[in-house]
């Protein structure tokens, strides 16, 4: 057997990750998960039935010899076949036979990807999630991002006169289609975009971003998200009416909109062409690379991992899953934002009515409690207990989850709400502002009760976002992380469809709007649906998630100059509902 290879390439040919297929000898269970890494850096670690270890290994002849990390201990395997997808190793008695399959080659994929990706990702880190108190010599851990996203907030919070408090009612009445004129150009309804921009935020941020707040910085957490929260529907507010203003309609109808043309030719309005152009570009190629990770690949991550939670016997089938959801994927997205919008408009009402109606269930159940949760919440916020970071470090666990959830000043939803069908750039924006009021406020608040009401962030472990969640909701629903599955599915395919009409529209701005330039990106989202589902890129998704985070530069940069053009429209569009030029259709 060992004539067929040079004894000097032996190490080259054994040098790769392994699935159990066999063994004899001892009482081991073979788990589809299991694995063995010899690596070519002399190390090997595996995992089989509860048994794990890693040490370093090296060859002598036909033995391999694995040394073992904290433990003197050295084994002597013999090496009766390998071939470039077997090997078999004898030691006394027992006997393993290892296979390297289609899934092995993914995950050595998967580490010399992100061994690539993390000394970037650190770098770009480094920059937005630089803390601000680091050159005044204290470590708060106060990411400039969220500081960057929080100060839009506030700002056009103010600068549009509490538009989220004073037109939340004209909002609801705008959705319901109240104002809905036949005649208006546009894709889709106000409510078709509002489920749309909706799908790609209401997430596994709602699901597994709060129970993490929660678990590092306590109930108190929730009341900074809510505030958060509040003043992001003003962020929103401005940058959707500049999606509808700014916004192209070609000859066939169809709508381009978004960041990309607002910061092009608004900032061009006011004599800063150049900037405008710089700044709309680093946009686009942000969104495309964000749409790619957060909205592709960490979707289709976290819903083959909630499968595999059900059902372990599928562990090896990521790339199976990946094609299949490419599938029902692509059917939605070549069709454009009207079937995408039709596709939403039903999920996104059926999920959250899911969600929100178990977390009230619960809710119910415990309403005794209710009183010492807010409690909780509002004690937490101001005095939270030792250990927690102090007041500043509960505040940021609960604006930094908000920013995450909602993306509010990010941009993204903009292209989404451009599409609507609308003569009035500033009601789009109304419809807008209801969508961190959904994301966060409602969605996100109903998660944290459930989470504080049965107790279950006291004692975490070391458990995910979603398990947490799913435990809690468990504690009360005995079948409840069945529902969170299905729950964390729809979340996934719904984000993303509507981050691949994102990305597409970055694209198209690009590289032109032509079929074959089209054609060519969401070709390239449906290859990567199967490499999310398949591999575990966790360094690429961290870089794409950076991405999204970075839309907010240039994005809030230009809605900082463009907010008092906003605030004309806005008071003219209120004198204008006064005098009845705006009227109601319903």
């Amino acid at each position: 057997m060992f004539s067929l290879y040079a004894q000097n390439n032996m190490e080259d040919v054994i040098s790769k990750e392994y699935s159990y297929k066999s063994i004899s000898g001892l009482d081991l269970n073979i788990n589809p998960s299991d694995f063995l890494i010899i690596n070519t850096d002399g190390s090997f670690e595996y995992k089989v039935d509860l048994l794990e270890s890693s040490g370093t290994w090296s060859i002598e002849g036909n033995i391999l010899i694995f040394e073992y990390h904290n433990m003197d201990t050295l084994r002597f395997f013999t090496i009766n076949e390998y071939s470039k997808n077997k090997l078999i190793l004898l030691e006394g008695g027992n006997r393993f036979e290892l296979e390297h399959v289609f899934s092995n080659k993914v995950n050595m994929f998967s580490r010399s990807v992100n061994a690539t990706f993390s000394p970037i990702v650190a770098k770009i880190g480094s920059v937005i999630f630089f803390d601000i108190t680091k050159p005044f010599g204290a470590n708060k851990n106060i990411p400039f991002i969220v500081v960057w996203l929080v100060f839009g907030a506030v700002f056009f919070t103010l600068k549009m006169n509490f538009i989220n408090l004073r037109g939340f009612k004209h909002a609801v009445s705008l959705v319901k289609g109240d104002y809905d004129d036949p005649n208006n150009k546009g894709e889709v309804s106000h409510f078709q975009a509002l489920t749309t921009a909706l799908s790609g935020t209401v997430g596994l941020g709602n699901i597994a971003g709060v129970a993490i707040a929660i678990s590092l910085g306590g109930p108190g957490a929730t009341f900074w998200m809510i505030v958060a929260g509040l003043l992001g529907m003003s962020s929103k507010f401005v940058e959707c009416t500049l999606g509808v203003k700014y916004r192209k309609i070609d000859s066939n109808g169809e709508v381009s909109g978004g960041p990309m043309y607002y910061l092009r030719d608004g900032l061009a309005k006011k004599n800063l062409g150049g900037l405008g152009k710089v700044l709309a570009v680093l946009f686009a190629v942000l969104c495309v690379g964000g749409s790619i990770g957060g909205g592709n690949m960490f979707q289709a991550n976290q819903a083959f991992a909630a499968v595999k939670g059900i059902l372990p016997s599928v562990s090896n089938f990521g790339p199976l899953f990946g094609v299949l959801l490419a599938i029902l994927v692509g059917v939605v997205i070549i069709g454009g934002i009207k079937s995408i919008a039709k596709v939403t408009e039903k999920i996104v009402p059926f999920m959250a009515a899911i969600y929100v109606g178990a977390a009230l269930v619960i809710i119910l159940i415990h309403i005794s409690d209710v009183g010492f949760v807010i409690g909780e919440i509002i004690n937490g916020a101001f005095t939270p207990s030792a250990g927690l970071g102090g007041f500043v470090g509960v505040l940021i666990i609960g604006f930094k989850r908000a920013a995450f959830s909602n993306e509010a000043g990010v941009g993204s939803a903009s292209i989404a709400h451009s599409a609507a069908k609308t003569k009035e750039p500033v009601s789009e924006g109304m419809v807008a502002l209801l969508e961190p009021f959904i994301d966060t406020i409602v969605i996100c608040t109903m998660t944290a009760f459930v989470i504080i009401i049965t107790g279950s962030y006291h004692d975490v472990g070391d458990l995910g976002g979603s398990e947490l969640t799913s435990q809690a909701f468990g504690s009360v629903i005995s079948w409840f992380p069945y529902v969170l599955t299905l729950a964390i599915l729809l979340f996934a395919f719904s984000t993303m469809i509507s981050w691949s009409y994102y990305g597409l529209k970055s694209w198209t701005f690009l590289f032109g709007k032509s079929k074959a330039s089209e054609f060519s990106y969401k070709i390239m989202f449906m290859v990567f649906v199967v490499i999310g589902s398949s591999a575990s890129l966790g360094a690429v998704v961290d870089f794409s998630d950076m991405m999204i985070l970075a839309m907010a530069f240039p994005n809030i940069i230009g809605l900082l100059i463009l907010s008092s053009e906003v605030k004309l429209d806005l008071k003219s569009y209120f004198k204008k509902l006064k005098d009845g030029t705006i009227k109601k259709y319903k």
